[in-house]
């Protein structure tokens, strides 16, 4: 008898993928005409888990806004891990934007995770793991119902799956 399939639920992204969606961004930026002579400058910072944008202006700042989500969505990244709450600083006429990204699971995103994993899938098995999510089955099929589901989630945070075997 074959052992139970297992998958772990997460929310967090490639860091190779990120680099390069901002790397792309920072390019455009770099050298699209409207950013010319504005200042306009995007840096990641990885260690952080944030994307420092600045400008001559707020009109600018939205524009590399959304260039960085055009990029995300090239990319296959989600939109949610963009925190566009923080508010923007002006400095000597240049305007800063710090955008933090949205990184793991805490106690009450994996308890959403898990009510609506046991709400819909009676028999998935489903265990909080730090930042992560374990969900057990008997059936492979049963898991990627479950993954399916969890993708056409409304949940306020981006939902990734590892170590599905």
């Amino acid at each position: 008898m074959a052992k139970d399939a297992s998958l772990d639920i997460v929310s967090e992204y490639d860091l190779s993928t990120m680099i390069n969606a901002c790397d792309q961004a920072a390019r455009e930026i770099a050298t699209r005409y409207d950013f010319q002579g504005t200042g306009a400058k995007l840096t990641f910072d990885r260690d952080a888990n944030k994307i420092e944008i600045e400008a001559n202006s707020e009109l600018k700042l939205e524009a590399m806004i959304g260039v960085i989500e055009s990029k995300f969505i090239k990319a296959g990244l989600s939109l949610k891990f963009l925190d566009k709450s923080e508010e923007m600083t002006e400095n000597n006429m240049i305007s800063r934007k710090t955008l933090p990204l949205i990184k793991g699971l805490d106690q009450t995103k994996a308890k959403q995770i898990t009510a609506l994993i046991r709400e819909k899938f009676p028999k998935v098995k489903t265990q909080i793991q730090g930042e992560a999510v374990r969900a057990t089955s008997g059936s492979r099929d049963d898991l990627q119902a479950v993954m399916a589901a969890l993708k056409s989630a409304d949940f306020d945070f981006p939902v990734s799956f590892n170590n599905f075997r």
